[in-house]
C-alpha cells in the first residue's frame, strides 16, 4: 500500500498537465465558435424583439432563343431534376447563381429552382414557353444570417462539418474542465454546489416552468 500512495503522487502531475493541455487547447479552438453561439443564442431567444426589414431584389431576362429551344414544355411532364448544363451555365453568367447539380421542379409550364440560403431566400422561375425568367432574392439581414448559422440551416456541408468538430471539442473542453474541478474540489468547498447548480437550475426551469 506505501508503494502505491508513494506512485500515485508521481504519475498525478503528469496526468494533470496532460488535462490542463487538453483543456487550454479545446478552449482556444473553440473561442470563436463559442461567441459566435452565445450571441446568436440571445439574438434567437429575442428574435420577435429584433426588427428587420427583409430587402427584396427582383430581376426578369429572357433567355436566349437556343436555350429556350432546348426547354420547350413536354406533355404531362412533372419530374426533379438538375437543371440542364447550358441552363446552369447561362444561369451563373446572367444572375451569378451556382445551380448546378441542384434540384429544379420541372412542370409542363414552368421550371422553378430553390435556392435557400442562411439570412435569406431566393428562387428561379423559367416560362418555358415563353422563356421569360424571373429572379427573386430575399436578404433578411446579418442578425438574420448569424441566427441561420446557428441553426445549421441552408448551410452546406462544410459548415455541418464545422459545427460536428466545434461540438467535439466543447465536449473535450467542458469534460476536461470537470475533471480539473475534480481535482482541485478538495480546496474548493464550493465547486460541487456550484457545479450542482448549474445542473439542477435547468432541469427544474424545463419540470416546471415549460409547458
Amino acid at each position: 500500500m506505501n508503494t502505491a500512495a508513494s506512485i500515485a503522487p508521481a504519475r498525478r502531475p503528469g496526468w494533470l498537465k496532460t488535462l490542463h493541455q487538453w483543456h487550454w487547447i479545446s478552449s482556444a479552438i473553440c473561442l470563436l465558435g463559442m461567441v459566435l453561439f452565445a450571441v446568436t443564442g440571445i439574438t434567437l431567444n429575442h428574435a420577435a424583439d429584433i426588427g428587420s426589414k427583409p430587402t427584396v431584389l427582383r430581376q426578369q431576362l429572357q433567355l436566349p432563343e437556343a436555350l429556350q429551344a432546348q426547354l420547350a414544355p413536354a406533355a404531362a411532364e412533372a419530374r426533379q431534376a438538375p437543371l440542364p448544363p447550358a441552363l446552369a451555365a447561362w444561369a451563373a453568367a446572367a444572375l451569378g447563381i451556382e445551380a448546378a447539380d441542384q434540384e429544379a421542379e420541372w412542370s409542363p409550364e414552368e421550371i422553378y429552382l430553390a435556392l435557400p440560403r442562411p439570412g435569406g431566400d431566393a428562387w428561379l422561375r423559367i416560362d418555358r414557353e415563353s422563356g421569360e425568367a424571373e429572379y427573386e432574392v430575399t436578404d433578411r439581414g446579418w442578425i438574420s444570417y448569424l441566427n441561420d448559422l446557428h441553426k445549421g440551416r441552408h448551410t452546406g456541408g462544410a459548415w455541418r462539418w464545422f459545427i460536428d468538430i466545434f461540438s467535439a471539442a466543447c465536449l473535450v473542453f467542458s469534460l476536461s474542465g470537470l475533471l480539473i474541478l475534480k481535482y482541485h474540489a478538495g480546496n474548493r468547498p464550493g465547486t460541487w454546489p456550484l457545479v450542482g447548480l448549474g445542473a439542477l437550475v435547468p432541469l427544474l426551469l424545463a419540470l416546471l416552468l415549460m409547458h
